[in-house]
This record gives structure tokens, C-alpha cells and sequence, in this order.
């Protein structure tokens, strides 16, 4: 009899196409406010999306869209998906010290819980931030009373990464009960590939994905975290010309079938909110300490 197989974490980080790393050195934030908005339009996309796959996920938000779009954090909220952190302004972690941290943790859930009308209980860094140098960083979000992070990408990359995290979900500071969820990554050939979503999902084929998610849940049995973000169903989103060509291939390669591509994945696999994750996640580190 085969296995019941895990329910994998849907995840939206959801920012707009100017907010996004790969084009941090040429677009000034002080500029964003200029800039057309479509993060509204592309996530009633996704909401009406999930809402004909049946699913449920978890919006890690900007507190800087958050603030701005109030009516559509009412809408996630209202339509059963979870509302967590994405932090303000997609300002990476390891450049920040942790007062500023803090900081910008405390504002972001002002906006967002202000907008959504609901409390927040998870966070997720901007471009999984969160790595060997911010030690302090899963401090700071237990002070503040998180139950649980996706914030860390445990493989080695050119923007990213922590190559020696543990590879599923972990408590990161001793006597909390904060979990730390890394984005999910496969094995293959004793190396570490990511396996989690945005670009990696839409550039490579699908049956990358397929395979990646059928080992971490059937070989390793523990449910995949999976992201994408609003802009990557927007085909038609504006070019930005003057940023490195190497961004640019990351950002628009694919844009035209990511969407169809999502649905072959949400069709395929178990889905449901990162909070109902960790809980379970936690439920499962409990049993394992009172082994």
C-alpha cells in the first residue's frame, strides 16, 4: 500500500515587478511610488487560480504593498489563504543589523496585520536572506513572537544562500519554539540542487520539478516548500533595459507559460498554507525530542 503522501507548502512572495533583486542597482526606491502597479491585478489572478484548483497558501507580503493595497489583503485574507511577512521594502537581511531588523520586522507587521485585520504568525526574508552570517536574525524573530520563518535556502548561490543548513525544517535558537522552514532542495550525485520554485521552476523543465518534489516526498517524506511571485504570471509586465543582462534573463525567461506551468504542479501534488505546515512540522520535532 503506498503511503499517504505529504501536503506540500504553497507559497506567494508577493512583490511587485520593480521591487524584485535583480534589478535593485537600477531602480531606486525612492522611484517605486512612480512606477505602474500590477501586483494587484496578477495576485486576483492567483487567487482566482487557486480558487479553481481548490487550494490554499500562505502571501508572504511586502509591508510596503501591504500598505498600499489594503483591500486586497482583505481579499487573501477573506478568500482562507494565510497573510505572513516579507518584510518592507525587499531589504536583504545580511545587509541590515539586527536593531535595523527589528525594525523593519515591527513596521511590516504593523502594515500588514493593519490591512489584513488579522495577526501573522510566519516570515519569509527577501531572497532568503538569512544565512551563516545573521546568526542573530532567528533571535530577532523570536523576540518577536513568530512561530515560524521560510528564510533560508540551504544550498550555495551567486545572490544566496546557506549551504550548511539542515535541509527541512529545524528550530534554529535554543528554548523557542521557532521553526526555520528552508525552501526545498533535491539530491543528486552528493550535491544539493534547488528545487524550490521562481526562476528555477519556470527556466528548467518541468520534469525537474516533478522529480524534486516527488523525492523530497516519497523518498525523504517530508512535505515541499514551493514560491513564486506575482509578477512571474505577467508576461506583459514592463522591460527593464538598463539592468545586467544576466538579470534580465532571470526575470523574463518563461514569464509566457509560467502559468500553465503552476497549474500542471497544483493539479499534480497536495497543497495547503505554510502555517498548517509548520504546525505540523513542530508537531513532528516535538515527537522526535521526547523519542
Amino acid at each position: 500500500m503506498q503511503a499517504e503522501q505529504p501536503t506540500n507548502g504553497m507559497s506567494v512572495d508577493v512583490e511587485d515587478w520593480f521591487q524584485v533583486g535583480a534589478f535593485e542597482s537600477v531602480i531606486d526606491k525612492d522611484d517605486w511610488h512612480t512606477l505602474a502597479d500590477r501586483v494587484e491585478r496578477n495576485c486576483h489572478r492567483i487567487l482566482a487560480m487557486f480558487a479553481d484548483e481548490g487550494i490554499k497558501g500562505t502571501f508572504f507580503t511586502l509591508g510596503w504593498v501591504a500598505q498600499r493595497h489594503p483591500g486586497l489583503m482583505r481579499r487573501i485574507a477573506d478568500q482562507g489563504h494565510e497573510i505572513a511577512s516579507h518584510g518592507w521594502a525587499h531589504d536583504r537581511v545580511f545587509r541590515m543589523t539586527p536593531d535595523q531588523f527589528a525594525r523593519d520586522l515591527d513596521m511590516s507587521r504593523k502594515a500588514i496585520e493593519d490591512a489584513a485585520g488579522q495577526g501573522i504568525l510566519g516570515y519569509r526574508a527577501p531572497s532568503f536572506s538569512i544565512d551563516a552570517t545573521t546568526p542573530w536574525a532567528h533571535e530577532v524573530l523570536a523576540e518577536q513572537g513568530y512561530a515560524y520563518s521560510s528564510s533560508v535556502a540551504p544550498i550555495a548561490h551567486d545572490h544566496y544562500g546557506w549551504r550548511e543548513a539542515p535541509r527541512f525544517a529545524f528550530r534554529p535558537v535554543a528554548g523557542s519554539d521557532l521553526l526555520e522552514i528552508p525552501v526545498t532542495t533535491a539530491e543528486f550525485g552528493g550535491r544539493r540542487l534547488a528545487a524550490g520554485g521562481g526562476g528555477f521552476f519556470r527556466v528548467l523543465p518541468y520534469g525537474f520539478s516533478r522529480w524534486a518534489i516527488r523525492q523530497v516526498n516519497r523518498r525523504d517524506h517530508r512535505p515541499a516548500v514551493f514560491y513564486f511571485h506575482p509578477w512571474e504570471v505577467d508576461p506583459d509586465q514592463p522591460r527593464v533595459s538598463n539592468a545586467p543582462m544576466k538579470s534580465r534573463l532571470r526575470h523574463y525567461t518563461n514569464l509566457d507559460g509560467m502559468a500553465d506551468k503552476l497549474r500542471q504542479l497544483i493539479g499534480e501534488f497536495q497543497w495547503g498554507r505554510m502555517d498548517a505546515l509548520a504546525a505540523r512540522e513542530a508537531a513532528r520535532a516535538d515527537a522526535l525530542e521526547a523519542a
